[in-house]
């Protein structure tokens, strides 16, 4: 098995993201992944794992997760219905104890990855709440008196979609990585280990006019890397040519627009933009 991460042919990861997986992994600290949706960071959890050889859980954060949640619940509801059935499992209170993610993370039998997958949708409070037991790989099940301690250390993995800050205290355990968008070099890369061998010149078509409809004023969704793998899948499926995906002034809508475009303001905005150069011929 090997022990360091150098990406995979599923998986185009930079030189600067592979020094810092490989650079998590040997301080033992989580690794905190930032950059805009769509750019790999749940991916490269699962890649990670691939690569190592290693099991992975992962751990996906609603806004109504809770920190407790990662290590365990206490079902008091049901132990109480069961007590008044007269049900036997009442006598034991780890009957009603649901292990989470942490949990089953401390108690492999060797090293695991565990995916905390956007973490800043919870509670500002949520990534405090977790400090402890990431710094000291235990917790403390109160209903049953014992100590949870990790056998092996997993190698965390926390992703965030920078929609808020993280508490300075939780960023000092981390190990930080900010997931830049691909530039046109890379995203060729990317496109071709999903697409391979898809012509040179209508992939460059593409690329630049995505590339143009990302950079363009006022748009309110940029179309991510997901979003063009789709728009691409379309093409392919289309069978469409360079000269196929040529905007005239009469539209500055992109063919198959829908898997770019998601959202009615942007549409108009590219509707607008065509109407000004008829204007201006």
């Amino acid at each position: 098995m090997t022990t360091r991460f150098e990406g995979s042919d599923s998986y185009v990861a930079t030189e600067d993201l592979t020094v810092a997986v490989n650079a998590a992994v040997t301080l033992e600290r989580p690794l905190l992944v930032k950059g805009e949706p769509g750019t790999g960071k749940t991916e490269l959890a699962r890649q990670v794992a691939a690569s190592l050889g290693l099991p992975i859980l992962e751990w996906h954060i609603k806004s109504t997760t809770r920190a407790q949640q990662g290590l365990y619940e206490y079902d008091a509801v049901s132990r109480l219905r069961d007590s008044q059935l007269g049900d036997e499992r009442v006598n034991d209170v780890r009957n009603y104890i649901r292990k989470g993610k942490l949990w089953q993370a401390f108690e492999q039998e060797g090293k695991c990855v565990l995916l905390i997958d956007e973490i800043d949708k919870a509670d500002i409070e949520f990534p405090n709440d977790l400090l402890q037991e990431l710094d000291r790989m235990e917790f403390f099940v109160y209903e049953t008196g014992e100590t949870i301690r990790a056998r092996t250390r997993p190698i965390v993995i926390i992703t965030s979609n920078n929609e808020k800050e993280l508490p300075d205290a939780f960023l000092r355990r981390c190990f930080f990585h900010y997931i830049r968008f691909p530039d046109m070099e890379v995203m060729k890369q990317i496109v071709e280990v999903h697409f391979p061998g898809i012509k040179a010149q209508l992939l460059t078509t593409a690329l630049t006019q995505f590339y143009e409809i990302r950079e363009q004023q006022g748009l309110k969704k940029k179309p991510s890397t997901s979003e063009v793998l789709d728009w691409l899948k379309l093409l392919l499926a289309e069978d469409l040519s360079p000269e196929d995906l040529r905007r005239d002034g009469a539209s500055a809508l992109p063919k198959l627009h829908g898997a770019l475009l998601k959202n009615e303001q942007d549409v108009a905005l590219f509707e607008r933009l065509a109407f000004l150069a008829r204007r201006q011929r």
